[in-house]
């Protein structure tokens, strides 16, 4: 029963006002399941200022939360279930998925009036675990905290991390390793592979019911569309587009883009081999099951519309009842993604290097030179996020253009490159000084960098020391920010230092 409306609960944040609608949709859909108990819970992290966005008593749950956040004790008014997908795991289509080792504890309205998901991962079995224990370890659990929340206060679109708790009991990988549950939350977890699911099946009746169910949840503004199928084909996609856009602008790799990790709200989700790209090459792979570079940087957007592709194959009979219109609509709504993404990335790439937004101020040049200075710091096998930011200061007047040049393999490489940047900025409306102010405000001072990520993973599992893991926490919060204090964190790795490999939470 909702008790979303009721206003003493919501405003006391206790009992939690949970309204699962995603429960109240055909038995197909899900299966219902309880978490497993942990044996010795303990909180390790907990983010009172999500929990407080949420609506929850934040005191209430930190000083409960080993057992809230291990599935131990139930929250009131949840409905723990485990969602049905399907999905393209490296171009191999799997019929039936379905969260292993997730479990769904229910929908609130957050304090801006925004359905939100709160969902267990690492809690135990659920129907569709495939003979996997259904839990996590520590090392995982903690990358996807750290690096959601990064991703958070760099302003692209993600899940978010709750809390993390120790089960206090090993899960058994190549090595015993301790156990841990992660709570996540989410616009939702619906993803092109829930379509999938359905359409695989021929269950069209299905298919129609979670097309209305988003575009209720995500896509309200849909309702009235002539075709809101179509509508949502292309929000959806204008929405990854969007979203992969925004990865680039960072240097971040998802890793493991299959259709079944890929979100109908626009969220970034499952941080399993993901990484931030350090020196740039578009090439960059870190996921050690992507093999052939399927998912490397530079092919984000293409992977992006091959899953927009399996999206829209999933909706075609909605689209209309003759075949071959709903095919012809079908590629016409794929084809768009690219020209999405292309829009996208122009306005990324042009805030990195300060030019205005406007299009009336682009000149026929400019993509030529953002060619050239991307070519550049490939060629001389530079730091990409340190680059960019040494760029914004540069902004400023050649004094700051030593730095700069001191990222590259050939000092000077960038010069010629820096005279035709300051050429063209003269043309743009601004001062030097707000210019790199703007400049600073996209390009990050600080990523999560996988060797200092790494650092603080071998010291939480190998050590019970959590110090360096709420450090980086600390220093990922502020990404625009210089923090002096900790520019450590802001370097590039040394040689041995590098992380070339990183893996699934599995």
């Amino acid at each position: 029963m909702s008790n979303a409306t009721d206003p003493q609960r919501s405003e006391a944040g206790w009992p939690p006002a949970f309204d699962n609608s995603y429960a109240r949709l055909p038995d197909l859909f899900f299966a219902p399941v309880d978490p497993s108990p942990a044996e010795a819970p303990r909180l390790i992290a907990f983010n009172r200022a999500l929990a407080e966005d949420l609506g929850l008593d934040a005191d209430r749950l930190e000083r409960h939360g080993a057992g809230y956040f291990s599935g131990n004790v139930p929250l009131p008014g949840s409905l723990p279930l485990a969602m049905a997908y399907a999905g393209h795991q490296f171009g191999q289509f799997v019929p039936q998925l379905g969260d292993g080792r997730a479990i769904l504890l229910g929908e609130v309205i957050d304090r801006a009036g925004r359905r939100r998901d709160i969902q267990l991962k690492g809690a135990g079995q659920t129907p569709y675990s495939r003979r996997g224990d259904g839990r996590a370890a520590l090392g995982p659990v903690l990358r996807e905290y750290i690096v959601s929340e990064a991703m958070h206060a760099l302003g692209i679109p993600t899940t978010r991390a709750l809390a993390a708790v120790a089960t206090g009991q090993p899960v058994y990988r190549e090595r015993p390793l301790p156990g841990a549950v992660f709570t996540r939350v989410a616009a939702s977890h619906v993803r092109v592979g829930t379509f999938q699911f359905f359409a695989a099946r021929g269950d069209t009746q299905n298919v129609r019911v979670l097309a209305d169910h988003v575009v209720d949840r995500h896509y309200p503004e849909l309702k009235g569309a002539e075709n809101r199928y179509l509508a949502l084909l292309d929000a959806v996609a204008d929405r990854q587009a969007a979203l992969i856009a925004k990865w680039l602008g960072v240097g971040f790799i998802h890793g493991v883009m299959n259709t079944d990790n890929m979100t109908i709200s626009g969220e970034t989700i499952d941080f399993g081999p993901c990484a931030f790209m350090d020196r740039y090459d578009p090439r960059t792979v870190y996921s050690s099951i992507d093999r052939n570079g399927r998912y490397a940087f530079g092919n984000q957007p293409m992977i992006g519309q091959w899953n927009i592709a399996r999206l829209a194959e999933a909706l075609l009979a909605l689209l209309s009842d003759d075949q071959d219109r709903a095919v012809e609509m079908a590629n016409e709504a794929v084809g768009r993604f690219m020209e999405r993404f292309q829009e996208h990335w122009k306005a990324v790439i042009r805030a990195k290097i300060g030019l205005g937004a406007d299009k009336a101020d682009e000149a026929d040049e400019d993509q030529g030179l953002i060619r050239d200075l991307l070519v550049t710091l490939y060629e001389q096998k530079a730091d990409y996020t340190l680059a960019f930011r040494r760029l914004a200061d540069a902004a400023e007047g050649p004094a700051a253009d030593d730095a700069l040049q001191a990222l590259l393999e050939t000092p000077g490489a960038l010069a010629p490159w820096l005279s035709q940047w300051r050429a063209r900025l003269a043309r743009e409306a601004g001062t030097p000084g707000a210019r790199a102010t703007a400049m600073r405000r996209v390009n990050p001072a600080f990523i999560a960098r996988n060797h200092k990520v790494e650092e603080a993973l071998a010291a939480a599992v190998d050590h019970g020391d959590f110090s360096l893991f709420s450090a980086l926490n600390d220093v990922l919060a502020r990404p625009y920010e210089d923090q002096p204090a900790f520019s450590a964190y802001a370097v590039p790795p040394k040689p041995g230092e590098e992380i070339t490999a990183t893996f699934c939470g599995t």
